[in-house]
């Protein structure tokens, strides 16, 4: 599986972005799907996650009611919604994607997960 994320942009405060992560290869509908994000200085952080099915989600809590993960199998894609967004979600985001039935509570760890696509960046202005 190869992942591309891209979407990424300059806004300020208070906008929003929407995220896409297109991946070929066989079976992404096999795949559960993270983004996570890194801000300089700072370690990988986990942001949302979806299972392969795309009826369970999961997130960080600083995102949670700003922040929709969706996917749409058909077109290989997942989406991340950012509304409201703030400056500390300034960030080089990445998707990556694991081989997990359900979603269990390791696809917050960003070691667990077997593909990445390149990082999209994300700047807000204050």
């Amino acid at each position: 599986v190869q992942l591309q994320a891209y979407g990424g942009g300059l806004v300020q405060a208070g906008a929003y972005l929407r995220l896409s992560c297109a991946a070929s290869g066989n079976n992404f509908d096999s795949y559960a799907v993270g983004w996570f994000r890194q801000a300089p200085g700072k370690e990988r952080e986990f942001v949302a996650a979806i299972n392969w099915r795309g009826d369970r989600t999961l997130y960080v809590d600083s995102v949670k009611g700003r922040f929709t993960i969706s996917r749409d199998n058909a077109k290989n894609s997942v989406y991340l919604q950012m509304d409201d967004l703030e400056p500390e979600d300034t960030a080089v985001y990445y998707c990556g994607a694991v081989r997990f039935g359900g979603l269990p509570d390791r696809v917050r760890t960003a070691g667990e997960y077997r593909y990445w696509g390149q990082g999209t960046l994300v700047t807000v202005s204050s």
